[in-house]
């Protein structure tokens, strides 16, 4: 039996055999995984400046405090449009940051996490306040070298006493592991909802990459002028909008 753009219907018998060929299939992804996690784990390093200074809602500081005492800092590096309002913000880094709203776990494991920005910290906070966000941000504006530099990017770091390095980092879809949203629709059966994936004939087909990271006030999605990332809507005070009011891009 068949529905149409639908899995076939089989019984359960069946559908287990066919449950535990993709098993395997999953398990050896995952020991390559693992493989893989190692080598990063060997990486070599790169020193530099851990009193190079960074703003945070207590003025300056060094970046050497985002460690809070920890040995091992994680850094979600978060794109800026100057001056645009909170609607405008980037909507890829605010899938991001929502989903490492708490540290917690990382916390209990020694390792400290913070999130970097290129805004002008009197517009981050005003942004980290309307998010409702409870992590750790600063602005890097200004910058250079592995404490700023280029944002939209997982980065690790470690630090022996005063001396800091940078061990990893990584972007685009090297970002994925944050986001567990994705990892869970990837368990269902029209996955995100996108155009570039494999689907079988007569699926639907899917729009463009990360189509519903934004909606307008009915929860319609749109990338458009009236949008806002989705998160927002859920924000104190959100009302609709008209403009996203971008005008400086700070990667």
């Amino acid at each position: 039996m068949t529905l149409p753009g639908r899995p076939p219907i089989v019984d359960l018998a069946t559908w287990q055999k066919a449950r535990d060929e993709l098993l395997a299939r999953e398990k050896a992804h995952t020991r390559e995984g693992d493989a893989i996690a190692a080598a990063r784990r060997r990486l070599p390093m790169v020193e530099f400046d851990g009193t190079v200074e960074v703003v945070g809602p207590a003025g300056p500081v060094p970046f050497l405090e985002l460690f809070e005492g920890r040995d091992e800092l994680v850094v979600y590096k978060h794109m800026w449009y100057d001056g645009a309002p909170h609607q405008g913000q980037c909507e890829g880094c605010t899938t991001t940051a929502w989903h490492l709203k708490d540290a917690v776990y990382l916390n209990a494991r020694g390792v400290s996490f913070a999130i970097v920005t290129t805004g002008a910290w009197e517009e981050v906070a005003s942004y980290v306040e309307f998010m409702g966000y409870t992590q750790p941000w600063y602005s890097v504006r200004g910058v250079d070298g592995p404490a700023g530099g280029a944002m939209g990017y997982l980065t690790s770091y470690l630090r022996d006493g005063e001396r800091v390095f940078l061990t990893y980092s990584t972007t685009g879809r090297g970002n994925e592991p944050a986001n567990g949203s994705m990892n869970l629709l990837d368990m269902t059966p029209y996955g995100r909802g996108e155009a570039w994936e494999d689907k079988p004939e007569g699926w639907p087909e899917g729009r463009g990459a990360c189509w519903y990271w934004r909606s307008d006030a009915d929860g319609n999605s749109s990338w458009g002028p009236t949008s806002r990332p989705v998160p927002q809507w859920t924000r104190p005070g959100a009302t609709p909008v008209e403009t996203l009011g971008r005008r400086g891009h700070h990667h």
